[in-house]
């Protein structure tokens, strides 16, 4: 049997708690409010160890978002792919960054992400109807924050990467 190393193995169980997250049921008053949680993780994966985690992994995961919603195959497995692109370009940069920068870039990122599946949606006559439909964009940026310092002591507690030296 195929022996997962302790870093795969922890960014691995961290993704698929993003996923049960995001599929979990929830009262239909706050399902417009469920941030994106499998966009999260894989940003905050990417910038701490780019080398581990890139655009494999979100291309993977937004095919099984596109399944586990059952959207059209790819509609978010391009925008999943399209932040994992620009995280990793501006990948040093985001790691210096502070938390509200980092939570400002994130937000534009995850519109863009909201944009590209409204555009789909409304070419297939499904568009929603409520401004609530971009809050999983607002409620995903505030919980950047806590979801940077959730994983960041996991990573610290899994040994999933050494710490990143500046020179």
């Amino acid at each position: 049997m195929m022996q997962l190393n302790k870093p795969f193995r922890t960014i691995t169980l961290s993704i698929i708690g993003a996923f049960i997250l995001a599929i979990m049921p929830l009262p239909d008053w706050i399902i417009e409010f469920r941030p994106d949680w499998v966009a999260l993780v894989l940003i905050y994966w990417i910038i701490a160890v780019p080398d581990k985690i890139g655009l494999t992994a979100a291309w993977f995961a937004g095919l099984f978002l596109d399944v586990s919603y059952g959207t059209l195959m790819g509609q978010h497995a391009i925008g999943m792919v399209l932040i994992a692109y620009v995280i990793q370009l501006q990948q040093q940069r985001l790691r210096v960054a502070s938390l509200l920068q980092q939570a400002i870039v994130i937000f534009f990122l995850l519109l863009l992400k909201q944009l590209l599946t409204l555009w789909v949606d409304g070419m297939l006559g499904r568009a929603p109807e409520s401004w609530l439909y971009f809050m999983p964009t607002i409620t995903s940026t505030l919980l950047w924050p806590w979801t940077y310092l959730i994983l960041k002591d996991i990573q610290g507690k899994f040994s999933v990467s050494k710490p990143y030296q500046y020179r």
